[in-house]
């Protein structure tokens, strides 16, 4: 099963409005291609390379378009933990801890 932490929901909403004020229809076919491609991890979770600055072989990410799709792999789900733009600033935005959710 993926799971969308509320931060990635956050990330998708954002990049959707983003591109939606310029083209809704390119704007849902982007947020549609994304959400299709992190459903293919329920069947191939480690299709994705290994975050470089994290190491670890359990998080790792998607390149889709100019986003970065991070996530992490459980023995029983996925979890998406953010979808960022490739230049912003992946340590200081995300390793931080900047994004955790409150639990």
């Amino acid at each position: 099963m993926v799971k969308w932490s509320n931060p990635a929901k956050f990330d998708l909403k954002h990049i959707h409005n983003y591109i939606a004020r310029d083209s809704k229809f390119y704007a849902q076919k982007v947020s549609a291609e994304i959400v299709e491609k992190s459903e293919k991890l329920n069947s191939f979770p480690e299709v994705g390379r290994i975050v470089p600055e994290t190491g670890d072989p359990n998080i790792r990410e998607l390149l889709i378009y100019s986003y970065r799709l991070i996530y992490e792999v459980f023995p029983d789900r996925v979890e998406v933990l953010a979808l960022i733009h490739g230049k912003r600033n992946f340590i200081k935005d995300f390793l931080n801890g900047q994004r955790h959710e409150k639990k």
